[in-house]
């Protein structure tokens, strides 16, 4: 059975395994990368500078971040540390250093891989936040189409509905026209989760278990709401709460202008 992303439980335990193998074989990759990239290195030891040595190891280090995550990124800098103590300073095969110029080399080849990895796993999320707010701001442009077009102002809604679900991982969500019953609680325009006790931690704790009201208006007048029914455990970000806001604008203007033509 599909859920209401289009995506079914069975290809969920697909993608969670994938991560999880791929996490595994990065950690598996940052013990054993720098260990054979210097077990390669080693009829090289006596002719070669150890700094050239450790900016090699780096590139090993490098590769890991990139195609890993932070922690195999680390773990990557560790072992290329270690391994460069090990096999390529005074005394060989033991972990110490005898000169002070390879413990500066051993010291930095620890801190720049470290950084490195660093600096991949920012980049990988800054990638992830780019292609999130690229995909926010064309369910934006579709839906503004949509209330340009000769559609009906349910068509909109239901457009919006179906948007609504995706963005923030909704088991449903139903509009209710002019209705303001009970007091759920509510999506406010900043993105924040407001109840009758005060603001909901929405960014620790998720989505209520209840359903959420997100109010639509037109030129300042009360449209309707939407009612969002969260699935356990949802939990979108404010970027994705604040594009609800304005899905929801959207199609509380497409309902708004068609009943200023209507009267």
């Amino acid at each position: 059975m599909l859920g209401s992303t289009g995506i079914s439980q069975w290809e969920k335990v697909g993608l969670m395994t994938r991560y999880l193998t791929r996490d595994w074989a990065a950690i598996a990759a940052a013990v054993l990368g720098p260990l054979a990239l210097a077990a390669i290195l080693l009829p090289w030891r006596g002719s070669w500078s150890n700094t050239n040595v450790a900016l090699i190891l780096v590139v090993a280090v490098v590769a890991v971040a990139c195609l890993g995550n932070r922690l195999a990124g680390v773990l990557a800098a560790v072992s290329a540390a270690v391994w460069f103590d090990f096999f390529f300073t005074l005394p060989y095969d033991r972990l110490s250093i005898s000169h002070s110029a390879d413990v500066t080399t051993f010291v930095l080849l620890l801190v720049v891989g470290v950084a490195v990895s660093q600096m991949a796993a920012w980049a990988r999320r800054l990638k992830a936040v780019t292609v999130a707010d690229a995909g926010y701001f064309t369910r934006i442009v579709e839906s503004a189409a949509l209330t340009q077009e000769a559609g009906t102002p349910h068509d909109v809604v239901e457009h919006v509905r179906g948007q609504l679900i995706e963005v923030l991982d909704l088991r449903d969500c139903r509009f209710e026209y002019g209705k303001l019953l009970g007091q759920p609680p509510r999506l406010e325009p900043d993105g924040s989760i407001a109840t009758r006790y005060g603001h909901y931690p929405v960014d620790s704790s998720g989505l209520p278990g209840e359903d959420v009201e997100l109010r639509t208006f037109s030129n300042g007048q009360y449209i309707g709401r939407f009612m969002l029914t969260p699935k356990p455990g949802s939990m979108p970000s404010q970027r994705a709460r604040l594009v609800a806001v304005a899905l929801a604008d959207l199609a509380g203007h497409a309902v708004g202008a068609s009943s200023a033509q209507a009267a």
